[in-house]
């Protein structure tokens, strides 16, 4: 009897990489619960998720935050907060992820105290503060400050983090939101590589790194990718990514250490592509994208997240994130995959890929060098426009059915779905009342922060001396450990470098954005168009005029954008001011402009309380007339309520004919003025 040969590829395997799920949402006390079952399951890295008042610096009882407290990640105000997040989760030995950008440096400084207070060494800690503003402009609009300030922060906080927190990667340049936003490969890998060099650049301008530890910075910095269902061209893309950083630290930055120039990023793959119709299929979706990463060891993710199979119908439940955290388990310890060398090493196809992908990014790269770098290509509009016209003319192929997604434009029939036989429990839901419960521990914060047990000193001092140092040219990371120390919220941060910095308002894009879907004779767009002219005849003015509303934090624009490109298109006059606007803010425009209907696009769930608020202003107006048209990520029974409220439409990520809901919105129009129905051609 022959003795058994090992298997071949069962020699040592690598290191898995880090698995995530990104998550928080409610409370500190419930996200905190929520951590510890998932590292009790074998999550080996924290990914927390922060609500949109925490990201855009203001506190859960600004008018701003309403409806948003606790939705879409865990509020944090202040340091209290901090303490409860990471309540019996050793610091020192984590690997900690925080999403967050406009506030980085203060959820940082929060995290640092924490810390501190558990007795760990800081030098130790371990982690990623994303603090990429340039996406926050172009796509995910959590921005606060201008380009300038903000680039400071972005600065400050990589200077201090190389002298003192030197295992933590200050900086997560994310290009995830901008294939989001519609970016193709090549502007997903030039747009986050200008912004690299941008950072790159102001950190060796700003002199406070010395020029023999500016190696230690190209070493700390990270990437945050999106990884789409075309897992081949994300592939090369990875590989693509990793030849063009190498290329820009040597050559740029003279980095001579090769393992100061490596590539190191994080993946969550895409959200964009999940679909709310056949939502089962999200599943071989998500193991899809999650190939793209790992399979390639040259250009492997160093930590992963993915998506639960239902995030187009709403939150995920903690059943849904254990579910994508097995799919990673499965593929890292039951399968060969981390037993061989790189499986694409001499692969023709490949190469090919990867090469015209790097000599077009680097040419795109070029160009906005030219233009005065990744700042100034943000402020002109030219990143926001070039974005929002790809995402229009990948929707155009969607709607054409050149671009095939299945249960959406392809094999729609379906069998009845038990995962979703009851949408209300299918989803986790926000109880409503915690937000009135976090505002309500928000004030008695403010109340007795000063008092035993805490005996912060009072906040003012700390507040005046961030706003003497943003004022001058010193690094604001140790004033913000100060704000911190001394028990200041979020919104007195933030609100501290508002009056100092100011407050920016980013391009939409959207007057520039060319045409995606021309009016040929005999087209549906055609149609819509005669529908628009007439309906404008017969209510007597020159053009129907359209408000796109974006009310509350939600900063996830591209729906909104890919609706008033497409109206505009379709011969309405489309006013849309961007986001971030208060219910009675959007009010005031649409009676200022006269409009004829209002859209409202909220994906964050806040819509129940602030759509109803629209109308509510509405009505006392008088302004019985204008039809309003709700659209975002909202759950059946959520729309039900909406209609008997008055909305008179109600659009969900399964409606992708965008020229079909152009076409809705007329009608709506010509209903809400008393006209009779326009024929639709056979």
């Amino acid at each position: 009897m022959t003795e058994r040969q090992p298997a071949e590829g069962t020699r040592e395997k690598d290191r898995p990489w880090l698995m995530r799920t990104y998550a928080g949402h409610s409370t500190a006390e419930a996200s905190n619960e929520l951590y510890r079952r998932n590292l009790a399951k074998g999550q080996t890295g924290l990914s927390v998720a922060f609500d949109l008042p925490t990201q855009t610096g203001y506190d859960s009882d600004h008018i701003l935050a309403r409806g948003e407290v606790g939705r879409v990640g865990v509020p944090i105000a202040h340091l209290g907060d901090m303490r409860r997040l990471f309540q019996d989760i050793p610091l020192e030995q984590m690997n900690t992820s925080m999403t967050i950008n406009a506030t980085a440096m203060w959820l940082l400084a929060l995290y640092q105290v924490v810390a501190e207070e558990q007795g760990a060494d800081i030098t130790k800690l371990q982690g990623t503060t994303q603090n990429d503003i340039v996406k926050e402009y172009l796509s995910r609009g959590t921005h606060v400050f201008p380009p300038g300030p903000s680039l400071r922060l972005t600065t400050d906080m990589i200077a201090y983090t190389v002298s003192h927190i030197p295992k933590w990667n200050p900086i997560n340049i994310c290009s995830y939101h901008l294939q989001e936003a519609g970016a193709t490969p090549v502007q997903e890998i030039a747009y986050a590589m200008s912004t690299a060099i941008a950072v790159l650049d102001a950190v060796r301008d700003s002199g406070q790194v010395p020029t023999e530890k500016f190696g230690d910075v190209v070493a700390r910095i990270s990437f945050f990718v999106n990884a789409g269902v075309r897992f081949i061209e994300e592939m090369c893309k990875m590989r693509a990514f990793g030849r063009i950083w190498d290329k820009i630290t040597l050559e740029r930055y003279g980095i001579e250490n090769p393992k100061q120039r490596r590539f190191r990023y994080g993946v969550q793959v895409n959200s964009l592509g999940l679909t709310e119709a056949q939502p089962e299929n999200n599943v071989q979706r998500i193991v899809l994208e999650m190939l793209a990463v790992t399979l390639s060891k040259d250009a492997r993710a160093r930590a992963v997240q993915l998506p639960a199979w239902n995030e187009a119908l709403g939150l995920p439940r903690p059943w849904d994130q254990q579910w994508s955290l097995r799919i990673q388990q499965v593929l890292a310890h039951e399968s060969d995959l981390l037993e061989y060398e790189d499986i694409f090493e001499g692969s023709h196809v490949i190469e090919a890929k990867v090469s015209k992908l790097v000599e077009e990014s680097l040419a795109e790269i070029d160009r906005i060098q030219e233009m005065g770098g990744a700042m100034a290509a943000v402020e002109s509009g030219y990143l926001k426009s070039q974005l929002v016209s790809s995402h229009a003319e990948r929707r155009a192929r969607i709607e054409s059915g050149q671009e095939k997604i299945i249960g959406v434009n392809i094999f729609e029939t379906t069998e009845p779905n038990p995962l979703t036989a009851d949408l209300d429990t299918a989803i986790q839901t926000v109880d409503p009342a915690v937000e009135a419960r976090v505002i309500a521990g928000l004030q008695h914060w403010r109340d007795t922060r000063y008092q035993p047990p805490f005996n912060h000193p009072r906040p003012c001092k700390a507040l005046e001396r961030l706003k003497e140092a943003a004022k001058g040219t010193g690094n604001l990371m140790e004033a913000t450990l100060e704000c911190a120390r001394a028990g200041v919220t979020t919104g007195e941060w933030a609100g501290a470098l508002r009056e100092v910095f100011g407050e920016f308002r980013a391009p939409t894009g959207v007057s520039s954005a060319p045409v995606a879907v021309p009016a040929e004779e005999g087209s549906p767009m055609a149609d819509v168009r005669r529908r628009v002219d007439l309906t404008a005849k017969d209510l007597g003015v020159g053009k129907l005029r359209f408000l796109v509303g974006k009310p509350g934090l939600d900063g996830h624009s591209n729906g909104a954008e890919q609706i008033a490109v497409r109206a505009r298109d379709a011969g309405f006059e489309v006013v849309y001011q961007g986001i971030r606007l208060t219910p009675e803010q959007i009010v005031d425009a649409a009676l200022a402009e006269d409009v004829h209907a209002v859209g409202l696009s909220i994906l964050s769930g806040s819509h129940a309380q602030l759509v109803p608020d629209v109308l509510e202003r509405l009505h006392v107006a008088g302004a019985t007339d204008i039809p309003v048209i709700a659209g975002g990520i909202i759950p059946n029974g959520d729309a039900e309520q909406l209609r008997a409220a008055g909305v008179a439409a109600v659009f969900t990520p399964k409606d992708f004919d965008i020229t079909g809901i152009i076409g809705r919105i007329v009608d709506e129009i010509r209903k809400a003025n008393k006209l009779d129905p326009l024929e639709v051609p056979a």
